[in-house]
């Protein structure tokens, strides 16, 4: 039976899209949360620490249970528990409900990330499967705008409790797109061990180019969810004023950074994994640490559109970059460095509110540098491989 690629890129994308939106829909409701259950900031940053402790937990675990069970099984098993878990969260009236609800939540969407990547690299040929990686890639970053853009407009004109039901329709609509749109991979063995390839990860970090490129994989969104954290902050401080519709204009914005991630495959095929890694980190590294230094809003604007291209280069360079490294091991390596990169998502609101805390949005800018530095220094020490530095 032929596949139709372009089709199944399509889904992949968007369900990764729309799956990781849940990761930001509570970026823009902190001080809503706040007020809502007279809760501090720092108390309200929970809601989204908890939804990616949740997911990182679930990274580990169903990577080894799609090597039993079937990829495609594990995504619509998983879309089935969005569905209905949103559907709670918008009747939630308890800020520990909440939590506990979005802990859930992170482990349900934890269905999809690692296996969908592992689903491209089995289901694609080896020439479209950089460009789908990319192509799924740019589905979980673009997430982080359309996120935030749509949890803020949905909030406004109806609450935050809205927000959530909202997903609870898309996740529906998408449950059908995936099961009529994906085919099914070859039948598993009913009689594979899910603890063989979990008894395989310790030796992963006994690999010092895998220990390095998961510490770049730990900032990677930190540092993503942090700059927004920050910028939002900064927007509607006394500096500009910014009221929260011109603060989503701002944020949308950020998609244009995105557009690259799919041409990242390209990139490296002509330049080198290794290359494109930290060349997109060092433009990333150069615009956090310059957003605090202008208080032209044209020129931050331009600026956070540098930083998201320089992370959305990263990420799927990245994956490739794991992939290859894990060898035989690639499925868990890409599992480890799903839940490693979500892990450092779950650090990045606490991380930013810590920071601002100093009182300055320039040093909070200049810190978050730092922090994304340290993936800079450990993609510098990876040692080159010729087979790897070749992009295949």
């Amino acid at each position: 039976m032929s596949k139709n690629y372009s089709l199944m890129t399509f889904i992949l994308c968007w369900a990764g899209m729309v799956v990781m939106s849940s990761l930001y829909v509570t970026i823009p409701l902190s001080s809503v949360f706040a007020d809502a259950f007279g809760i501090s900031l720092t108390q309200a940053a929970a809601a989204g620490s908890g939804f990616s402790a949740g997911f990182a937990l679930g990274c580990l675990i169903y990577g080894p249970l799609s090597e039993k069970y079937g990829r495609k099984r594990v995504i619509v098993i998983g879309l089935v528990a969005l569905v209905l878990l949103s559907l709670l969260l918008g009747m939630v009236n308890s800020f520990s409900g909440l939590v506990i609800l979005r802990f859930m939540q992170g482990a349900a969407a934890a269905t999809f990330s690692p296996v969908a990547l592992a689903y491209a690299v089995e289901m694609f040929p080896a020439a479209r499967r950089v460009t789908a990686i990319g192509f799924i890639s740019t589905g979980f970053l673009v997430a982080g705008i359309v996120g935030q853009v749509i949890s803020g407009i949905v909030n406004q004109q109806y609450g935050w409790n809205t927000v959530f039901v909202v997903l609870a329709v898309v996740y529906a609509a998408t449950l059908l797109l995936v099961a009529i749109g994906l085919p099914r991979e070859e039948t598993r063995s009913a009689s594979a061990n899910i603890w063989d390839p979990i008894r395989r990860m310790p030796s992963l970090f006994k690999q010092k180019n895998i220990v390095l490129s998961y510490i770049i994989a730990l900032v990677l969104l930190m540092s993503f969810v942090s700059m927004y954290t920050v910028l939002g902050s900064y927007l509607a401080g006394p500096d500009f004023s910014l009221d929260a519709r011109h603060i989503l204009y701002i944020r949308s914005i950020g998609v244009v950074g995105m557009l690259i991630s799919p041409f990242a495959g390209m990139l490296t095929q002509r330049f080198g994994v290794h290359a494109v890694i930290r060349w997109g980190l060092g433009a990333a590294i150069a615009a956090l640490a310059s957003l605090g230094l202008s208080s032209n809003l044209v020129v931050m604007v331009a600026t956070s559109v540098v930083f998201v291209a320089g992370i959305a280069v990263s990420v799927p360079a990245l994956i490739s970059l794991i992939g290859q490294l894990g060898g035989k091991s690639r499925g868990i390596a890409v599992s480890v460095y799903t839940f490693i990169l979500f892990a450092g998502t779950s650090l990045g609101p606490i991380l930013s509110i810590r920071f601002m805390a100093l009182g300055s949005y320039t040093l909070t800018f200049l810190l978050l540098a730092v922090v994304l530095g340290v993936g800079l220094l450990s993609a510098c020490l990876i040692r080159k491989d010729s087979s790897v530095e070749a992009g295949g």
